[in-house]
């Protein structure tokens, strides 16, 4: 069975330092088979702030898998923007920005979603979804997750346009036999299949130390179980700790759906 803390959205620059040490001891109580950052690291991609951000994956007990977000990448520096707006993140966080892990049960691939051209709006290559394919190949019975920034799917009650390529990417994944997709961005926490592809369940994670909330608390998720049955348990900041809510319990039907609560 995985078990995968996932965090994102941590936005050193602009997050609640209060939080960190409880941050850092719930995730580490879990002990975790990996943690999972689906980006925006940082505020504004400053060195001080990825600094920050390099400490605070020092602490983190269990293996990590990062991918970049749009906010680590400089919005007030064009020419490093365009010209290498990865630098800092590779010299802080990671030098591959599309990592994969692996282990007896389960298989993560990373995919940067970041576009240096547009702020906000994210994109998903199709080179992207011929790499997953590929990565879960061999994966067998092993869990498959990909992981990304932005949301491949969007609720009615978000006001963001929806990145480049997703849905193309949607059908690309459900060919390929993507159990999960990761992602940040909306600092929303949830977890439902995709409205277009419910084969896939798609888990959102909210901000994890962000002070820019959007009507939901500072939180992470954990996942748990197998290619079959899914348990996701949503941990909230309540004062100075981080508590779990009600999970809610996933389990694919005879089509292959995934169904739930």
């Amino acid at each position: 069975m995985s078990r995968i803390v996932h965090l994102s959205d941590l936005h050193f620059g602009r997050s609640l330092p209060s939080l960190e040490a409880p941050l850092l001891r719930a995730v580490n109580g879990l002990a975790p088979d990996l943690v999972v950052i689906s980006g925006d690291f940082t505020q504004r991609a400053r060195r001080g702030q990825f600094d920050q951000a390099r400490m605070f994956l020092r602490r983190i007990e269990a293996p990590t898998l990062s991918v970049p977000g749009n906010h680590d990448t400089p919005l007030d520096n064009l020419a490093l923007r365009l010209f290498n707006p990865f630098g800092r993140y590779k010299a802080a966080i990671d030098t591959e920005l599309e990592p994969v892990f692996e282990d007896a049960q389960t298989k993560v691939v990373g995919v940067n979603t970041v576009n240096r051209f547009a702020w906000q709006r994210g994109r998903v290559p199709k080179r992207a979804v011929s790499r997953l394919c590929a990565a879960f190949a061999d994966a067998g019975e092993k869990l498959r997750l990909a992981v990304m920034h932005h949301p491949l799917e969007h609720g009615p009650d978000v006001d963001k346009s929806l990145m480049d390529g997703a849905r193309d990417a949607l059908d690309g994944l459900r060919a390929c036999g993507a159990d999960l997709v990761l992602s940040g961005h909306l600092h929303l926490g949830s977890a439902a299949p995709f409205s277009a592809v419910p084969g896939i369940l798609f888990v959102q994670a909210g901000t994890g130390l962000s002070s820019r909330l959007r009507g939901a608390p500072n939180m992470f998720s954990l996942i748990e179980g197998t290619r079959r049955a899914l348990t996701i348990t949503r941990y909230e900041a309540e004062g100075m700790t981080f508590g779990p809510r009600a999970p809610q319990s996933f389990m694919r039907d005879e089509t292959g759906a995934w169904v739930g609560p």
